[in-house]
């Protein structure tokens, strides 16, 4: 009798897990579709930019963080520096880091284990999804919740990188060329909601092209530092600008 009722416990435990699994594909299924398209012109654009299939999809792999990743294709391509590509993405990356201390805040109750492998899933997307479905932390099953998000996000954005990656040695010069305006569409995709939200960003925006450009063309910098300066610069300003209005 007594197994018999931990038979069904345990069927009911992967019962509950299952749904758990499923209700994370469903809220991380419009990340999927989206990420696919803009994954496929990273593709392209990294291997335009001379990076092997290899790499451009173990990018992907390992750094799983779609802006940064443009950016870095784009600075590869002009020549630059190893270490100012890691600068330039720790900086552009930086918001990870409030990313996950909030997110760490929603699965205090969590294993070690799986606050560490779950952060490793933070996007601005899938934050956006989590902190929507924040009381799913508070269930026994909520960790598999996440994961089935984030791993489906995950999974999109290195297929799609491969795929983009393949079709940049198929596809007509004048087409693949095209999509390095993929990079500047995607930065204006970011940029634009956020400026009008709160236009203080805007000016920062502008502030930081000026830089990079006053950088390059008067100093003659290195189109690689000019980035990381720029960047820097704008997130320096941004901080003091933005701590404005809220005080």
């Amino acid at each position: 009798m007594e197994e018999a009722v931990s038979t069904d416990i345990e069927q009911e435990h992967e019962q509950t897990r299952a749904a758990a699994i499923k209700q994370g594909a469903i809220a991380g299924f419009p990340i999927f579709l989206g990420y696919l398209p803009i994954a496929i012109a990273y593709g392209v654009l990294a291997k335009q930019s001379g990076l092997t299939t290899y790499e451009t999809t173990m990018m992907s792999l390992l750094v799983f963080a779609g802006a940064a990743q443009f950016m870095a294709a784009n600075m590869f391509a002009q020549g630059a520096m190893f270490l100012q590509i890691v600068v330039a993405t720790f900086v552009l990356n930086f918001r990870h880091f409030v990313m996950s201390m909030s997110f760490m805040n929603k699965i205090h109750n969590f294993p070690l284990r799986w606050k560490f492998g779950l952060s490793l899933g933070l996007t601005d997307e899938t934050f956006a999804v989590s902190s929507l479905n924040g009381k799913e932390a508070n269930k026994s099953y909520g960790k598999y919740f996440f994961l089935s998000l984030f791993l489906l996000a995950y999974v999109s954005w290195i297929i799609g990188s491969f795929i983009g990656a393949m079709l940049g040695d198929t596809l007509p010069t004048s087409l693949s060329d095209s999509m390095g305006i993929a990079l500047y569409a995607m930065f204006i995709g970011l940029l634009v909601p956020s400026v009008k939200k709160e236009w203080r960003i805007g000016v920062i925006a502008v502030i930081s092209m000026a830089i990079n450009y006053l950088l390059i063309t008067f100093l003659n910098l290195d189109d690689g530092w000019a980035i990381v300066l720029a960047t820097v610069f704008g997130s320096l300003l941004g901080i003091s600008l933005l701590k404005e209005e809220e005080a």
